[in-house]
Formats: structure tokens, sequence, C-alpha cells
């Protein structure tokens, strides 16, 4: 994990809206790059509270000064005390922090929720250092639902979904004039910013990662265990319950095709509930939250990745899987479009038969696999963490 020598920069990481051991992408986005500024040399400090250190902890982020703002037995009081409390605490915290002379300073807030871009916000008019804000995932609209979502389950909006959209609104702002540059995870996205007046050089495509070295060197679980493989949250966005009819019409084909399925949420028993309705029971493995080498043995033990997500901004799992030398079947998303423009096969937002006939595609033709395999991989050797870490770091030094 070597880079050239350069003048260390205080790098200021506001991680504060982490919650339990789910990891998202930003939360992946900032752990990996700050394991690799802080080995380069860079002085690192990473703002958290209690659940934010352990998720810290338990994926390795070494080398890094933490600060715990700690909320104590507020956070058993369910989501928005907690939220309001961390957010509140996060504002005093910043404030708080001294100034460093030894090199410039710069402030990463780490999503756009309020206890990463308040604080953060926060926290460069106090240090006077630019205020680096993430963005990476506009919220849809929820009245308007997703486009092709599954018909049932989340017709109607959920209050913590009208929330998130309704508080997104006031950060965006702050981030329109207030940032000194814009992360986001696609194409799409950076133009928005770009139309809104951010220079070209100040919005950063942060696409994410993929540690190659991992993948390439952990063995398969049981070879050809799994026709497929599913990586993400139990989401509405992450098409989760159209995987299961997507998965149910693959095995009409299939009779013994089985799914792996790793990840946790919200969406489990319904999940559940829809995979007994279907009789899949045989064919679909919850294999819980896995991360590290356990996935990937899993994931070495399928032939095919899915990506069903309905709504989205990217996706990292897929190039995960890329990399170890997966093709992958998507919807054609308009992110997906210059995020994965090749390994992936498409089908037309929220058709699962489509979908389905894709995935059937590559597992009946080998010339087609073979093929759709290779552009995976030689996708996927271009997100190596190290050289996407080096390229996120050189656009903070532009920010300053």
């Amino acid at each position: 994990m070597e880079h050239p020598s350069t003048t260390p920069l205080n790098i200021h990481i506001i991680a504060n809206a982490t919650i339990g051991s789910e990891m998202s992408g930003g939360d992946r986005i900032f752990i990996e790059c700050a394991r690799r500024w802080a080995a380069w040399g860079h002085r690192v400090h990473v703002y958290v509270w209690e659940e934010g250190y352990a998720l810290c902890r338990k994926n390795g982020l070494d080398g890094v000064t933490y600060h715990v703002w700690r909320i104590g037995p507020l956070k058993e009081l369910g989501f928005a005390l907690p939220y309001f409390f961390r957010t509140l605490r996060g504002l005093i915290g910043a404030l708080r922090v001294a100034r460093d002379a030894a090199g410039p300073s710069v402030v990463y807030s780490a999503s756009d929720f309020w206890p990463d871009s308040l604080p953060g916000l926060a926290m460069a008019h106090h240090l006077n250092a630019p205020w680096i804000a993430a963005l990476y995932l506009f919220a849809p609209n929820p009245f308007k639902g997703f486009r092709g979502s599954h018909r049932e389950g989340y017709r109607l909006p959920a209050p913590r979904t009208v929330l998130y959209y309704l508080s997104q609104k006031p950060v965006d702002g702050l981030i329109t004039h207030c940032a000194r540059a814009v992360f986001v995870t696609s194409e799409p996205d950076r133009q928005i910013f770009v139309r809104r007046g951010f220079s070209p050089d100040t919005v950063v495509t942060v696409k994410g990662g993929v540690d190659i070295a991992e993948a390439r060197r952990t063995p398969a679980a049981e070879p050809n265990k799994y026709a497929a493989v599913f990586v993400g949250r139990f989401h509405p966005q992450k098409g989760v319950l159209e995987l299961v009819d997507i998965w149910d019409r693959v095995r009409q084909s299939k009779a013994n095709a089985r799914l792996a399925v790793i990840g946790v949420g919200a969406l489990e028993q319904q999940m559940r509930q829809e995979i007994g309705r279907r009789r899949l029971g045989a064919n679909v493995d919850l294999l819980g939250f896995l991360d590290g080498e356990a996935k990937y043995r899993i994931v070495k033990s399928s032939r095919v990745f899915l990506h069903p997500a309905v709504y989205d901004s990217g996706g990292m799992a897929a190039v995960e899987a890329m990399a170890c030398g997966l093709p992958a079947v998507g919807f054609d998303l308009p992110a997906l479009k210059t995020y994965y423009p090749q390994g992936m096969l498409k089908a037309p937002i929220g058709d699962t038969a489509a979908f389905a006939r894709r995935v059937l595609d590559l597992l009946d033709d080998p010339a087609l696999y073979a093929r759709t395999s290779a552009d995976a991989l030689c996708l996927a050797e271009q997100w190596d963490w190290d050289r996407r870490a080096a390229e996120i770091l050189e656009k903070v030094k532009t920010a300053l």
C-alpha cells in the first residue's frame, strides 16, 4: 500500500450517521480510503458515535485517530431521537476540534445525513478548511415511488422514507452553496452539480472499489454450488422482492438452480414469506451478512451475480463479484450505463421476466458467459482500492 511521499494532510472524516453492523456503500468508501490515507502518512481523524466506532473496528480500520461522540443510553430510544441527538452532539463536538497548524486541513462528511453533513459544515467553518460533502444518492420522491418497483410491499411511502426525502432538501441546498467539492457515485448525479455551477473538477464521481488481491486469493467454498448470488441490503431500492420473482422464473427452467443471498435488512421477513409462498425454500439460501473472505468464498461458489436494484446510483457489490470472474445481470438504470458499461447484461427496469432470461442466457451459453466474464474482470481491474483511494486523494488536494 505504498504511495508517493507528499505533504501530510489533516483529513477530518465525519461518519456519525453509521448504524449497526450493516455497512453502506458510503461507509465502505470512507473506511477503505481512510485506511490507505493513514498508511500513506496523512493524519486521519474519524468522528463517529458508538455504533460507528464498532463498525470501523470490526472492519479493521487502524492507524487513524478516533473521536467518539457518545450519546449513551439514548441510542435505545429508536431512530428519531438518537438521530437528532447524534446531530446535536456532532455539532457541539465539531466546534471543539482544535486547529492543527501542521499541514493543511480538509473536512469530509461521509454522507448527506444530518449527523454527518451538519457537523461537517460546522467543523469546516470552525477550522477554516474546505468542506467536501458526500451525496451518494438523491432521495427518490416517495410519492412517485420507485419506477419498476415490486407491486406489493411498498406502494405507499413509509414515514421514514418521506422524512428522508424532506430532510435531504435543506442539506442539498447547503452542499450547493457551501461545499468546496462534492462526492457522488454516478455521472448523472455529477452532472446535476455541474449544472448548478460547480467546476467539473470539484464534482467527483466516487464509484467505490474492490480489493483485487483478496478476491483473487480467496478459494471457493464449493465450486458451482450456486447458479447465482446476490449481495446487498434488504431494501426496496435494491429490488430484493423482485429478486425472489426473478429466481422463481429461473427455477421454472432449471428446477435445481440455487441462489445465494447475502445481506440483512428491513424486508427480510417479507422475503422469507415470499420465498415460502413460491415454494423456493430448496432453491434460495439466505446467508445473512457476510464480508471479506467469507463473502468471497460464497461469491466464488456462484456463476452469475444478480443486481436487481430498481433505484440506485451505482453499487459496489457487483464489481466485487466481477473481480472473481462473475458476469452480472441488472436492470438498465441510468446510473449503471456509466457505472457498469461492460460485464453486466441489462434488462428493462422492472421487467423480471427479461431479467430471468438474461440470467438463463449466461447459464446456457458458454461463449456469452466467457465474453461477459472477461469484460467483468477487465472492468474490476480499474476498481482496485489502492488506485481508487489515490485518485480520490488527488481530488481532495484539488479542493485545497
